[in-house]
C-alpha cells in the first residue's frame, strides 16, 4: 500500500500508537539500523570506512544502531555534542576520506536554529563532497516546512522513518534530502493517518500488470497508435515506439510526417509505420492514442500548419472514446474543452510544459507542484496528469497525489520524456490495465524510474536507447 506523507506531528502521533501497542523503541531502532545498515552495503563496498556522526537524541540512537549493523565496513563514530570543540576532530576525520558519512546528528525533532558552531559543523561536512547519508532527515532541515535552520546538511540519500515528512517533498529541500527513501518495514503499526500525498512502493505493484490469459494473442493486448516525429525530431517517434513495444501492447503503429518517413521506418521493425496526413482514419482496434513527442518543427507542410493541427487535437480530445495521451509540443495545441467523464485522458507535462499550460513560471510550478497538477487537471476537466519531474507526480483534480520515489538525474537526457510517454500508452492500449488508470500510470512512472536506478547501478553511464532496452525489466 502507498504511504501517506505525513506531518512530524503524525509521526510521533504514530509512534505513541505504536509504544500503546506494548512495541518497544529499542526494537523499532534495531529494525531502523538493520534496514540502513542493508543499504549501506549497496552504497560502499567491503573494507570501507564509514564515518558515524552521532548526536544526543533518537538520532544518534538510530546512527548507533545503523553502526553496530554493518558487515565488512569499518565504523567510525564521532560524537558530536558539543560543536565548539568537535569540529577539529570532525575535520581530523574528514581528511581521512571515509566512503560515507552517516548523519545522525539532529532528526525531526529539531525546532530551533542552529548556532553557529553548529552551522560550522554543517559546512565542513558539505565542503568534505563526501557522500552523506542521512538518519531520518538531514541535520538541519525543517521536516515540516522543507526550510533549513540557518545551515542543513546536504545528504546523496535521505532514509526516512516510516512515512516521508511533507517537507522533504518540497523543492526547497530537494538540495540536501538528495534521493528520499522510506523504512517502512521498522516494526510500526499501520500507519493511522491519510493523506493528500502518497507516497509510492515497489511493492505496491506486486502481480501487476497481471499475468497474461494463455490463450491471449495480439488482438487481446490493444492497438496502441502514436503520432510522432518531425523534421530534426524523427527520433522522438522511434523512442516513443519502442516504449510502447516495451510495454508489449499487440500492436503499434506510428504515424509520422513524409520528411522523416525514412529514418523513422527504417529504424523500427515490428511497428508499422504511416504518414501522418489530416482526417486519416485511424487503424482499425486502435485502442489508446499518443500525440506530441517530436512535433516541434518549426516549418510544417501546408496540410498540417498549426491551425489544422490544433483542429484536430481538440477534436480528439472530445470525442476519442478510447484512452488519449498528450505530451510535449501537443499539450499547447488543446483548449480547455470538456469530454465525457467515461473517457480517460492524460497529460504529461513537464514544469516547462506546465508553467504555459497555467501561464506561471516553471519556478511557481516547482514551489507548488501539488496546487500546479490540481489546476492543470480542473482546467481540463479533470484529465489526468503526470507532472515529470524530480518525484513526479500522479493525479488529478480531486483525490489521492502519488508521488513516484524511483528515478535518478541520468533521466535528464533528451528522449525520456518520450520513451515514458510511449510506455505510458502501451500499457493503457491494453484493456486489462486501462480499467485501472491510476495505477497504470503511477506502474509506468515508477518503472521508467526504476529501469533507469538499474542501469546506474551497474554502469557508470547510459543512454536513453539503454532505457529504452531496460524499461519493464526494474523488477
Amino acid at each position: 500500500m502507498p504511504i501517506p506523507v505525513i506531518s512530524v506531528a503524525q509521526m510521533r502521533e504514530w509512534e505513541r500508537a505504536t509504544w500503546a501497542t506494548g512495541q518497544t523503541e529499542t526494537e523499532v531502532i534495531r529494525r531502523v539500523g538493520k534496514h540502513i545498515a542493508r543499504r549501506i552495503g549497496k552504497l560502499t563496498r567491503a573494507g570501507d570506512a564509514i564515518l558515524f556522526l552521532v548526536g544526543k537524541g533518537h538520532n544518534g540512537d538510530d546512527a548507533y544502531a545503523v553502526a553496530k549493523e554493518l558487515d565488512d565496513r569499518r565504523a567510525d563514530v564521532l560524537e558530536v555534542f558539543q560543536p565548539e570543540n568537535d569540529l577539529l576532530p570532525l575535520k581530523t576525520k574528514l581528511r581521512k576520506n571515509p566512503a560515507l558519512i552517516v548523519d545522525g546528528m539532529f532528526g525531526i525533532g529539531l525546532n530551533r536554529p542552529l548556532s553557529e558552531a553548529w552551522e560550522k559543523i554543517i559546512a565542513a561536512v558539505n565542503a568534505s563532497r563526501i557522500p552523506v547519508l542521512a538518519v531520518d532527515v538531514p541535520t538541519g532541515l525543517n521536516a515540516n516546512t522543507g526550510e533549513t535552520f540557518g545551515a542543513a546538511i546536504e545528504a546523496a540519500v535521505t532514509i526516512t522513518v516510516g512515512a516521508p515528512k511533507k517537507g522533504m517533498l518540497a523543492s526547497a529541500a530537494w538540495p540536501f534530502v538528495g534521493r528520499l527513501e522510506v523504512a517502512d518495514d521498522v516494526g510500526l503499526i499501520p500507519c493511522p493517518h491519510q493523506s493528500e500525498l502518497n507516497w509510492t512502493l515497489p511493492e505496491d505493484f506486486e502481480n501487476f500488470p497481471p499475468a497474461r490469459p494463455a490463450a491471449g494473442h495480439k488482438g487481446s493486448f490493444g492497438h496502441a497508435l502514436i503520432i510522432a516525429g518531425s523534421f530534426g525530431f524523427h527520433g522522438a517517434a522511434v523512442l516513443t515506439t519502442r516504449g510502447a513495444q516495451r510495454a508489449q501492447t499487440g500492436l503499434v503503429t506510428v504515424l509520422t510526417q513524409a520528411n522523416v518517413f525514412l529514418p523513422v521506418a527504417a529504424q523500427l521493425q515490428s511497428a508499422m509505420v504511416n504518414l501522418w496526413k489530416p482526417g486519416i482514419p485511424f487503424p482499425a482496434g486502435t485502442s489508446a492514442l499518443l500525440a506530441g513527442p517530436g512535433l516541434a518543427a518549426p516549418h510544417w507542410p501546408t496540410e498540417l500548419r498549426p491551425v489544422v493541427r490544433r483542429w484536430w487535437m481538440r477534436h480528439w480530445w472530445r470525442e476519442l472514446d478510447f484512452p488519449f495521451i498528450v505530451d510535449a509540443s501537443a499539450l499547447d495545441q488543446l483548449a480547455a474543452a470538456a469530454f465525457p467523464k467515461k473517457f480517460t485522458r492524460v497529460l504529461t507535462p513537464h514544469p516547462g510544459e506546465a508553467a504555459r499550460l497555467l501561464n506561471s513560471t516553471p519556478q511557481k510550478v516547482q514551489a507548488q507542484r501539488t496546487k500546479a497538477l490540481r489546476e492543470i487537471s480542473r482546467k481540463f476537466s479533470d484529465a489526468w496528469v503526470v507532472l515529470k519531474g524530480h518525484q513526479t507526480l500522479i493525479g488529478r483534480s480531486e483525490g489521492e497525489i502519488f508521488v513516484n520515489p524511483s528515478g535518478n538525474p541520468q533521466l535528464a537526457q533528451g528522449g525520456s520524456g518520450d520513451l515514458l510517454a510511449g510506455f505510458i500508452t502501451g500499457l493503457l492500449a491494453q484493456p486489462a490495465l486501462a480499467a485501472d488508470v491510476g495505477k497504470t500510470l503511477r506502474y509506468a512512472v515508477w518503472e521508467h524510474g526504476a529501469a533507469a536506478d538499474k542501469l546506474s547501478a551497474t554502469r557508470a553511464n547510459w543512454t536513453i536507447e539503454d532505457l529504452a532496452a531496460e524499461i519493464g525489466n526494474a523488477r
